[in-house]
């Protein structure tokens, strides 16, 4: 077998291993990402891309012809295309290309590209516009370089969203930058070291470049950002369980024991339940029901009443239920409500608490008529307010969510929060 042959044989060989262990590495993982599903597809269909080029080296070396030499080299022109465009799809999936609406532009673009050049690749088996073959020989023509526009365009547009990308690290930029330059780098030597698979071999290097700096390092932020969300879930809770909120409930439960022994009983059992969610909030990362969180509520509002009866009036007005929210979020915004917006006049004041449902999205309403704030003036990292800033990281972390603040001054206050479909 001659040298370029070996060559082009233990390249593909070494690529397939690669790919596969990174491909048992995704596929392991329970939960993935939606970039990350993209990677393992893109793996995929590269180890399917090195098998059938080692097939192809092989092969030759026993039997050729000029149909053969064309239908192989075509395939592999129409499989490069494949990979540019998988390859962006992972881009315009990991970096935020600025909004919903330049994604779907940038996507029809790299589309029509892939049809036109694959079209070009296939008219070329019969005119040999960019390659053909003689006695079993493959042959570039002069604008063999045209059929690689694809690559050289959309390799180009995502160095270009990469390094404009101010959300990008440094680290992410170059990956992006490397992977594309090293491959068309390769492409001009191609033409000096004409039989050794030098394109193939560059995939590999660009490869392990992505994914060490990409995906290895998207792991590394998410488990800092875990331990961040644990850091804000143990805030959270310690600003719900109040020592001062704790002793008037046990205070005024004690009261009840004498009076009405049996009213005391299902107050202890509202207690119970309000410190059991309160805790579980601390090791629960998923979504649950908003029936759950409204029975939260429900239970917190029937201790402060316990308390402050006819001074605080509570309204519902629940039009949608049947969908997911983070735990201890809602409640914590009635909370507010009612202690730093009716509780804070002295006749008291009412809460409202609204939900419905919209084409894209459920729209959860706090409202009440109490003291109201000047919104230029509020810190909503204070203890006063219970950590909203808190409670709008949850939201964000958790699910595709928006939350809206206003207030008058002796008027009230109204929070909206929108929770994504």
């Amino acid at each position: 077998m001659p040298t370029n042959s070996v060559f082009n044989s233990l390249v593909c060989i070494m690529g397939i291993l690669i790919l596969t262990i990174h491909v048992v590495n995704l596929m392991s993982q329970v939960e993935k990402r939606k970039d990350e599903k993209i990677l393992l597809y893109f793996f995929l269909f590269t180890i399917v891309h090195f098998a059938t080029y080692l097939a192809f080296t092989i092969i030759k070396e026993s039997y050729t012809s000029n149909a053969f030499i064309i239908a192989f080299y075509t395939v592999f022109y129409i499989f490069n295309n494949i990979e540019v465009i998988l390859l962006f799809w992972y881009a315009r999936t990991y970096i935020d290309v600025g909004g919903e609406k330049n994604s779907r532009i940038l996507a029809l673009i790299s589309q029509i590209g892939f049809v036109v050049f694959v079209l070009l690749d296939i008219i070329n088996i019969f005119t040999g516009i960019f390659f053909t073959a003689k006695d079993g020989v493959y042959l570039r023509s002069k604008t063999m370089i045209i059929s690689q526009g694809y690559q050289f365009i959309m390799f180009s547009i995502v160095v270009v969203i990469a390094v404009i990308n101010k959300k990008l690290n440094i680290r992410e930029k170059l990956a992006f930058v490397l992977y594309c330059i090293i491959p068309l780098l390769a492409i001009i030597l191609q033409n000096v070291f004409k039989g050794y698979a030098i394109a193939y071999a560059s995939i590999i290097i660009s490869i392990e470049i992505l994914f060490l700096f990409l995906s290895v390092q998207r792991n590394i932020e998410l488990v800092k950002e875990e331990q961040k969300y644990k850091d804000v879930q143990i805030k959270l809770m310690l600003s719900q369980i109040k020592p001062h909120f704790m002793y008037n409930s046990l205070s005024a439960i004690s009261t009840l024991i004498t009076i009405d022994p049996k009213k005391a009983q299902e107050a202890l059992d509202n207690f119970t339940a309000y410190l059991r969610m309160n805790l579980t909030t601390m090791t629960e990362v998923k979504m649950i029901p908003f029936e759950d969180e409204l029975k939260h509520i429900e239970t917190y509002i029937a201790l402060e009443q316990m308390r402050f009866n006819d001074r605080l009036k509570v309204e519902f007005d629940i039009q949608a239920k049947d969908f997911d929210v983070p735990p201890l979020t809602i409640q914590p915004i009635v909370e507010n409500a009612v202690k730093h917006g009716v509780l804070k006049k002295l006749e008291g004041g009412t809460v409202k608490l609204s939900t419905k449902e919209e084409d894209k999205s459920y729209v959860i309403e706090v409202e009440d008529d109490g003291i109201g704030f000047n919104m230029e003036d509020i810190n909503f990292d204070n203890n006063v307010h219970v950590g909203l800033n808190n409670i709008k990281y949850r939201l964000n972390t958790m699910c595709r969510s928006d939350v809206s603040i206003n207030s008058e001054i002796g008027k009230g206050t109204k929070i909206t929060v929108i929770i994504y479909k």
